[in-house]
């Protein structure tokens, strides 16, 4: 059997990686960037990606930035045509796929603007989530075959979205994976609480967000703290403080936030939903606002500015023009690859699993009972304790009932929606579409929105029964 991490004879573990989406220009040069600054791990790194010379590309940069005298890390990257030589005798499993974008992600926001459902980023549910989710199941559910086949003790780490779908086909796929999906949502509330430790602890000076403690639970961009601590002192009790000082909440004007970056973040979404439930969201505002429905009950797309944030057009999340991709202007010299500290964590995973030093994380895993009151197998966001080739996820208690109620409708949907998948159901999945919060007009304009989705996107839901399918045929 293959064995995780063999050591080589100075002792230095040396690893394979397969990285699928290996032609990304973003993730991959993550993993670049933090690999070429791990000293105490080498190995190779092989790249795939349906775009083989973008995979090619990268694998380039890769060996450029490592062979650098400001690199510590002893990696080898090189490109693979094929998925299964990609991940044969892999140790560790890196996904960050994405379609093109003007063929999909745009239809996912576009086309449901026309009916009147505006979505901040149209990823995770909502019609682009529900659609984005029909696109990745048949492509995880080939990815964890694969996996069982060439690699079946590799440890995965998945940072597609929808996260919850795509770890969770995963583990439907092949049910002894050994699999975790990464967010960085979280973060960004332990920089919240260590600038609150900074307001009302006394002698509290530069807090290192690294040493906050946040109890997370949740379904991933739907995710909830109770408890906040830093150094042993409780920070959660300063929230409705902090709460007060905050408000108004939805004190923008509509139009304030036109000029404003795409991805601007005030958290007024996140304290204004603590203020209703008595618990912290911790997600993004652009993604909370889509798992309940009356942010976005909107007469004009303006008004969402109030609560501190704007829409992502479509046109945000395509490729800047017919010029090079950042790989080429770092191949050609024209943009400088510059080491830094990411804020990511799968190195540090990667290391916690070969016996390094152990990591305590927020991740998404199947539900084993750390979120109590949400079904078995389902995959959740918890903390969990990773080291010595373990994951153990943390207990995290149960959710209070009225916001357990608002998680269970996307955590049903979720699930019903990886079992459309994989009978290939599409009258199933347009009951998922049917049933999810942002859908609220009648039934033949929800059907009409389901129908021109699928048909401008047909091309990727080949693993669906479109033939016998009762929602085209009407």
């Amino acid at each position: 059997m293959h064995q995780l991490g063999s050591r080589s004879s100075d002792s230095t573990p040396r690893v394979e990686i397969g990285y699928v989406g290996g032609g990304s220009q973003g993730w991959a040069h993550t993993l670049i960037n933090d690999l070429a600054q791990c000293g105490d791990v080498a190995g190779t790194v092989a790249l795939y990606d349906v775009d083989y010379e973008a995979a090619v590309r990268n694998a380039e940069l890769g060996n450029r930035v490592v062979d650098r005298e400001d690199a510590d890390g002893d990696w080898t990257f090189e490109a693979y045509r094929e998925l299964g030589d990609t991940l044969a005798d892999a140790d560790f499993v890196v996904c960050s796929i994405q379609d093109p974008p003007a063929e999909t992600f745009v239809h996912d926001i576009d086309v449901p603007k026309q009916y009147g459902i505006h979505q901040p980023v149209a990823d995770t549910v909502g019609p682009g989530g529900i659609l984005r989710s029909m696109r990745a199941i048949p492509q995880y559910r080939t990815i964890a075959a694969t996996i069982r086949e060439r690699c079946p003790d590799a440890w995965v780490i998945n940072y597609t979205n929808p996260m919850t779908v795509c770890t969770r086909t995963l583990y439907e796929e092949f049910p002894d994976i050994n699999a975790i999906g990464l967010c960085h949502e979280v973060f960004k509330f332990q920089e919240q609480f260590a600038d609150i430790a900074e307001r009302y602890v006394d002698g509290a000076d530069d807090v290192d967000p690294d040493e906050i403690h946040v109890n997370v639970k949740g379904i991933n961009h739907f995710t909830w703290i109770d408890e906040a601590r830093w150094r042993g002192r409780d920070l959660y009790r300063f929230l409705d403080d902090e709460l007060a000082a905050r408000k108004p909440l939805a004190d923008f004007d509509p139009g304030e936030m036109a000029d404003a970056s795409y991805w601007v973040n005030n958290y007024r979404v996140a304290f204004d939903l603590y203020e209703r439930f008595g618990l912290l969201a911790a997600a993004g505002d652009r993604h909370l606002v889509e798992f309940v429905p009356w942010y976005l009950d909107l007469e004009d797309p303006e008004e969402l500015h109030r609560w501190g944030i704007r829409f992502t057009p479509s046109s945000a999340r395509l490729p800047d023009g017919d010029g090079p991709t950042r790989t080429e202007r770092h191949l050609a010299g024209d943009e400088e690859f510059e080491l830094h500290e990411s804020g990511e964590e799968a190195v540090d995973i990667v290391r916690a699993l070969l016996g390094i030093e152990p990591v305590e994380t927020h991740l998404n895993y199947p539900n084993e009972g750390q979120v109590a009151d949400l079904p078995e197998g389902a995959v959740v966001e918890t903390n969990a304790l990773l080291t010595g080739d373990d994951v153990s996820p943390i207990t995290a208690g149960s959710l209070p009932r009225e916001v357990r109620s608002l998680v269970l409708t996307h955590v049903n949907n979720q699930e019903t929606l990886v079992e459309a998948g994989f009978d290939g159901d599409l009258d199933r999945a347009f009951r998922v579409f049917l049933s999810d919060p942002l859908v609220t007009f009648e039934r033949d304009a929800a059907e009409a929105l389901f129908v021109e989705l699928v048909d401008r996107e047909r091309e990727y839901l080949t693993d669906w029964d479109l033939e016998d399918a009762d929602v085209l045929a009407t």
